[in-house]
């Protein structure tokens, strides 16, 4: 049975979440969790703490797929734009791993961990202690992080991946 390391990536410019599971067969186990905060700074300096924050737990974690949250159209379109970027920065440093990076919807995550799309943080928060057999809930971006790695590892893409050829990409969404 062929194991499969998904990290998951819930992106934001001020907090950005991550969450790694290992998937063998139905089984899901919790590897790490944490959060990447930009700290103060110019735009660019932010995203750049980003990119080299993920690298790094690219290279300690090893995942072979990356699940990321799609962005969401705000109220805000600077604040929508500013989330897009830092979305962007969280795929290239996949991308420039050479990992396959899948997309969700928050509706499809939550469809997936916790059964219906309208779920509060904390419901999300619960699920994914109890799919992953944790003491306590993760804190919320870490929470939907691991949230979206295992919206990925029920939906099917991660064997629709391993049948891809090299730079190819499965999309899912809208």
């Amino acid at each position: 049975m062929t194991t499969t390391r998904i990290l998951g990536i819930d992106p934001g410019l001020r907090v950005t979440g991550y969450g790694v599971i290992e998937r063998q067969g139905n089984h899901l186990t919790y590897i790490a969790s944490g959060a990447i905060r930009s700290g103060e700074g110019s735009l660019p300096d932010r995203l750049g703490v980003l990119f080299r924050s993920l690298g790094q737990v690219l290279d300690e974690q090893l995942p072979t797929e990356v699940a990321i949250e799609q962005v969401f159209v705000n109220v805000n379109p600077q604040s929508t734009l500013l989330l897009g970027q830092a979305r962007g920065v969280a795929i290239a440093a996949a991308v420039h791993r050479q990992l396959p990076v899948t997309e969700y919807t928050a509706l499809q995550i939550k469809q997936a961990v916790v059964g219906h799309g309208h779920a509060d943080k904390v419901q999300v928060q619960e699920m994914v202690r109890r799919l992953l057999s944790l003491l306590k809930p993760p804190a919320a971006d870490p929470a939907d992080a691991l949230a979206c790695a295992i919206c990925h590892a029920h939906s099917g893409a991660t064997q629709a991946n391993s049948r891809l050829p090299a730079g190819m990409r499965l999309r899912k969404g809208r």
